[in-house]
């Protein structure tokens, strides 16, 4: 077994300090984590509150938007579903337009659920939003959005 290094360890100390992705992973866990604390006692998840908050419009949307507003792939929304469903929050009825599609529907379980956890979410934003008021929110939700929109190229593509 070989004592050398393939990456020295002053590359590894750069790219804790300087990786982007890294970073974005560390804040994200950090603040569902906040969010499901806060959220448990109405039974959700920091997740299930924004797939509940991404159904609530004044037409029941079709698993495509949802998925792209979410950035996830239909297969984990469709999983993601499953619990809410199974807890009457959301209904999964067939489009009658096009019987290949499905429609995500609230229900008025899971709008009394949205509606309830709406104040705790503002709430905890709120307190959160404060930390970082030397940020200046708006700007780092613009550059975040700005991210979920673009895909770097590729090397070689």
């Amino acid at each position: 077994m070989s004592n050398t290094r393939d990456v020295p360890f002053e590359t590894t100390i750069h790219v804790r300090d300087a990786c982007l992705c890294l970073h974005a992973q560390r804040a994200a866990r950090t603040l569902s984590r906040l969010f499901d604390e806060a959220f448990q006692p109405l039974g959700l998840t920091s997740g299930q509150f924004s797939l509940l908050n991404a159904l609530n419009r004044p037409q029941p949307p079709a698993i495509g938007p949802v998925a792209q507003l979410l950035a996830m792939d239909r297969t984990t929304l469709t999983a993601a579903l499953k619990p809410l469903e199974r807890d009457g929050l959301v209904a999964v009825t067939v489009d009658p337009d096009d019987r290949r599609s499905r429609l995500l529907h609230l229900t008025d379980r899971g709008r009394k659920v949205l509606a309830r956890a709406v104040p705790v979410w503002r709430e905890l934003h709120a307190a959160i939003e404060e930390r970082l008021s030397d940020l200046e929110p708006d700007n780092l939700r613009g550059a975040l959005n700005s991210l979920a929109r673009s895909r770097p190229p590729r090397e070689g593509a």
